[in-house]
């Protein structure tokens, strides 16, 4: 029933895109040889999420004028993705670096700065706070040990743990340092130890001079 529903939205909008000019509701059903509500539902569908857009008809005459309908021309965002493929690329050209893990690191470091620091005061929470919505599952931290339970970039991290872990590392490092301020001893991520066991990975808190 579903993938019927999708296969109809889908030539919902093929029809539109192979038309040269706006159509009304009417000449789509009959395109399509399906009732005119059935082609209402999908079009609202499809209007809410941004792929085909009203018109106002030109012409303006007696009576109320039929709704006219375009396809809006953008690739579609729900489109297939490949996200594991360029994460495969950046972490390749990464690790062809004189010194991949200081690059990544500072790469990371760059990206921490500019994190907000959430809704507390506490530069410890915030940082569980961040590391919490990004997905890397937190326990309150324990004698300056922060354990991770979940890796979100599990499956790249068990093959490229070179260049993955030190973008984490200076993740930290780098949200840390800008909520804190630099050149004086503050709190910081000395250093993170990866897969200590299965299912944990352990960062290390400690004060230090951030540079």
């Amino acid at each position: 029933m579903i993938a019927a529903i999708g296969k109809r939205r889908v030539d919902v909008l093929s029809t539109l895109k192979a038309s040269a000019a706006p159509m009304t509701i009417a000449q789509i059903a009959a395109r399509l040889e399906v009732h005119i509500n059935t082609v209402r539902f999908h079009l609202e569908h499809l209007e809410e999420s941004g792929q085909v857009e009203r018109v106002e008809p030109h012409h303006r005459g007696p009576g109320r004028p039929p709704q006219l309908y375009r396809a809006i021309r953008r690739m579609d965002p729900a489109g297939p993705s490949h996200y594991r493929m360029l994460a495969e690329i950046l972490a390749n050209g990464l690790a062809a670096d004189d010194d991949p893990a200081a690059k990544a690191r500072e790469m990371g470091r760059t990206w921490g700065r500019t994190m907000a620091p959430g809704s507390t005061d506490s530069p410890v929470q915030a940082l569980v706070q961040m590391l919490d919505d990004i997905g890397f599952a937190p326990e309150p931290p324990v004698s300056g040990q922060l354990r991770l339970r979940h890796c979100p970039f599990l499956e790249l991290a068990q093959t490229h743990a070179a260049v993955v872990c030190p973008i984490h590392l200076g993740l930290m490092q780098g949200a840390l340092e800008s909520w804190q301020g630099t050149g004086q001893s503050q709190l910081t991520v000395g250093r993170l130890e990866a897969f200590v066991e299965p299912d944990l990975c352990l960062a290390h808190l400690e004060n230090g001079v951030t540079r």
